[in-house]
């Protein structure tokens, strides 16, 4: 397997385990130690379902996404569900919001949790980012949270949130990015600590595939800095990596993204 078909199904493989023992993970990429990027910020969000609540966001891109009443909404590695139900708490009973996830144990709880809550409009489909099972032009809004920066192929990726939304609809996302130059030892470190990590890139360059991508006023609504200690990064970094990575101003960030589809594209 090459890298981008290892990762993919390292990061299927964990997001398994986490869905069949039902518990928060800090981050669901394959960390060795827990970490919560979001806080608190979820409980007590209005639509706020704890069961669905595994640990796995870097944000709440719910929040800045301007998700009004009657709205579509596709929820990108929807997970066990959670970003799907806060989104159904704003489009309400007229809108609806559907979920996709590449683990099928993962879309089973999802499942399960909207069975539960008696959501007749709000679904979860199998499938991948790269390769989304939704109608070209269909969506309002395209949510999501920690996931984008685990999928090989983010061109693809953003292609396919281009293709799926209608004309004048937006996007809205979360994420983990790159600030400054990541040395290859110290993100190795950063993996085992965070594992949501992985395949994360340089900030500027994920607003750039966003643009090449078409869409307009793409820009960082919300950023803040992931403290990785410098012990664990010494695990596998040398001194002179992590000196020079500080002294560049380095660093990871979650970040929350969002741009718009142009109502006329030429696309």
């Amino acid at each position: 397997m090459n890298d981008r078909t290892t990762l993919k199904e390292q990061v299927k493989t964990k997001y398994d385990e986490i869905a069949r023992h039902g518990e928060k993970a800090g981050c669901g990429c394959g960390c060795q130690t827990e970490v919560s990027m979001i806080g608190d910020e979820y409980e007590g969000a209005e639509g706020y379902v704890a069961g669905a609540d595994l640990g796995l966001g870097c944000g709440m891109p719910t929040d800045l996404a301007g998700l009004e009443a009657g709205q579509t909404v596709l929820d990108l590695g929807s997970g066990a569900g959670l970003d799907a139900f806060i989104a159904r708490s704003v489009v309400g009973e007229g809108g609806r919001v559907i979920g996709v996830d590449m683990t099928p144990s993962m879309t089973e709880k999802a499942r399960s949790n909207a069975s539960e809550l008696g959501f007749d409009n709000v679904e979860f489909r199998d499938g991948d980012i790269e390769d989304l099972p939704v109608e070209s032009d269909s969506i309002d809004v395209v949510i999501s949270n920690c996931v984008l920066n685990l999928v090989p192929d983010k061109p693809r990726a953003f292609d396919e949130m281009y293709r799926v939304l209608a004309p004048g609809g937006r996007f809205c996302v979360s994420d983990v990015v790159v600030r400054g130059r990541l040395p290859e030892s110290l993100k190795r470190s950063a993996e085992l600590y965070a594992g949501c990590v992985a395949g994360a890139i340089p900030r500027e360059e994920y607003v750039d595939l966003l643009r090449a991508a078409g869409f307009t006023d793409v820009e960082v609504a919300r950023a803040k800095v992931i403290e990785v200690p410098d012990d664990v990064l010494r695990e596998a970094a040398s001194e002179d990596d992590l000196a020079r990575f500080r002294a560049n101003g380095g660093g990871l960030l979650s970040v929350t993204v969002r741009g718009t589809k142009p109502a006329a594209s030429s696309r």
